[in-house]
C-alpha cells in the first residue's frame, strides 16, 4: 500500500472500577459510578499504556500520564431480574437491581508531566474576603498556640500536673518521715 499512511490518533488505557477502558480524546465512555455532577471535571490517574505514534507501556502505569475528562451523565441501567427456583420445594425467589453509572467525556490525555486545565474545568475561585478572614482566624489561632504550649510543658520530675497524684505524693512523704 505506498502512499497510504494512517494517521495515528492517541490513546490511552485507564483504569477505574477494576475495568480496563481504551480512550481517546473527545470519546464518550460509560463507567461504574464515580463521583461527581454532571459538567465536573475528572482525572483518571491510573494508566496503563499511552499509544499513538509511539506506544508506551506502563509498568504497571505510565509515569506522569493523566486522562482528563468531563462527567456527562450520571445514571442506572435497566433492572436486572435475579429469579431462583428450586422445584418442588415451594421455593422461589426474585430480585432486581440497578447498575449505577456515569457517562464520562474524555477532554485530552497528558502524559510527560503536562498539567494543563482541560478546557470544560471551571476552576474554584475564592472571594478575596473569604481568604481574609481564614488568615486572620489562622493568625488568631497561631498566637494562642504558644501560651497554650507554655501551660502544658513538662513539668520537673516528681512533680505531677494532677492533684490526686500530688496529694498521693504528699502521703508518700509523710509516711516516710514517721518511720524515721
Amino acid at each position: 500500500m505506498a502512499g497510504f499512511e494512517r494517521e495515528e490518533k492517541m490513546f490511552a488505557v485507564i483504569k477505574t472500577g477494576g475495568k480496563q477502558y481504551r480512550v481517546a480524546a473527545d470519546d464518550v465512555i460509560e463507567i461504574d459510578k464515580i463521583a461527581g455532577e454532571a459538567g465536573e471535571a475528572i482525572a483518571f490517574g491510573e494508566v496503563l499504556a499511552v499509544g499513538g505514534e509511539e506506544t508506551v507501556l506502563g509498568a504497571p502505569t505510565v509515569a506522569d500520564a493523566s486522562v482528563k475528562g468531563e462527567v456527562v451523565e450520571q445514571g442506572r441501567k435497566p433492572k436486572v431480574i435475579a429469579f431462583k427456583k428450586r422445584r418442588r420445594k415451594n421455593s422461589r425467589r426474585k430480585r432486581g437491581y440497578r447498575q449505577e453509572f456515569t457517562l464520562v467525556r474524555i477532554t485530552e490525555i497528558l502524559t510527560g508531566g503536562e498539567t494543563k486545565q482541560p478546557k470544560s474545568a471551571k476552576p474554584k475561585v475564592e472571594l478575596e474576603a473569604d481568604k481574609a478572614a481564614g488568615a486572620a482566624s489562622s493568625s488568631e489561632v497561631e498566637a494562642a498556640a504558644p501560651a497554650e504550649q507554655a501551660s502544658n510543658a513538662p513539668k520537673a520530675r516528681g512533680e505531677s500536673t494532677t492533684p490526686r497524684a500530688s496529694a498521693q505524693s504528699g502521703k508518700n512523704q509523710a509516711s516516710e518521715d514517721t518511720s524515721n
